[in-house]
This record gives structure tokens, sequence and C-alpha cells, in this order.
């Protein structure tokens, strides 16, 4: 920061306030604090027939790969309304979400992932003003070399071989660097009231 955003102060340095235990950005002239978050992404894995629809995004980062319908939460939204919401921009498409699937924990970018699966209203989308194109498929055709993120690589990943088992869980992971390659650390898997760690 080199302003502060309430009293516009330039005497704005990074320290730890009272109380805490991090570095925040502080304002030495009005006394604010201003705290950084982690931004949540929020998204659906729309099913329709067995097909998954996916979109091939029109920006970037990554344009043209392909990906699920998901997006950054608004303001004064809940993250289900967030989920069908990036459906409706992404590939205007309806759904009815079924459960909560996979939560991913982005540390180095700071962000967490949140994925619902959930079933498309009716066999109606087209692509958005942020895809290029948007189109159902079965896991066989599913071009997996050219996924956009691996939080979407893993998310349908999860959802064939819970598909596979018959028996869908939520998935909960983290993305690390490790010897300069992301990886993906599981954490949980929740099977009804069971917690089953997987590392």
């Amino acid at each position: 920061m080199n302003y502060c955003s309430n009293c516009g102060s330039a005497e704005v340095s990074k320290s730890v306030p009272d109380g805490d235990d991090r570095a925040r950005w502080v304002c030495s002239a009005c006394g604010s604090v201003f705290y950084q978050n982690p931004k949540v992404v929020a998204g659906c894995l729309p099913i329709w027939e067995g097909q998954v629809l996916l979109c091939k995004r029109a920006i970037e980062p990554r344009l043209g790969w392909w990906t699920l319908p998901a997006g950054y939460m608004e303001n004064g939204e809940t993250i289900l309304e967030a989920a069908v919401r990036e459906t409706r921009e992404e590939a205007c498409a309806r759904v009815e979400i079924s459960h909560l699937f996979t939560i991913f924990s982005l540390p180095e970018i700071n962000q967490i992932y949140v994925m619902f699966l959930a079933d498309l209203s009716g066999p109606d989308f087209a692509p958005g003003l942020e895809s290029l194109e948007c189109r159902l498929y079965k896991e066989e055709r599913i071009p997996w070399s050219e996924i956009a993120f691996p939080t979407i690589t893993h998310t349908l990943r999860f959802y064939f071989e819970d598909l596979k088992s018959g028996s869908f869980s939520q998935h909960i992971g983290d993305f690390l660097r490790r010897d300069g390659k992301l990886i993906m650390r599981p954490q949980l898997k929740i099977d009804g009231t069971e917690i089953v760690t997987h590392w």
C-alpha cells in the first residue's frame, strides 16, 4: 500500500499490530489496520445425463483452456448463490445444487476453491461473455491436457472416482509448492460422519 484508503496518508507500512501475530499494513497517521484475506472462488460441477459441462475460457489466465464454471464470490451473496451465478454467467445454464464436493486451499496465491456437485436443469447452455465454448463431456472425452487449473483437474478426477465407487464424498486438500512443483496434499475425505485422513 502506498496510501491509507481511510485517511489518504502516505504513512503506511507493514508492522505487527498489538494483539496480532503477523504483519499487516498499518497507517501510523490514523491507526487503521488493513487485513488482507484469501479470495473465495465458488463454482459447480454441472452434470447432465452422465456428462460434465465444461467451459472454454475466453479470458486470461488460461485463455482457450477448459474449466468448470467458477469465479470469485461477490460481496453480499452466499457461496451457493455465487456458484449458481457463475454457472449462469459462464455457461448460461441453470443448475440445482446437489451438495458440497471439493474445498481446496491455495495459500501461495491466497485463494480457496469451493466446488459443488450440481444437476443441470436441462440441456440448455451457451457460452457466456467469459467463455468461448461450452460442451458436455463423458469421462473418456475430457481434454485432460487442456484443463485450465489443477483445482479443476482434481475436482473432475474425484468426481469420476466417486462415480465408479457409487458413493460421493466431500474432498478437502491443499495445493502446495514443493521443490518447484505444485502438488495437491489431500487432507480429509468426509464420508457421512466419519473423517478419514489421506496423508
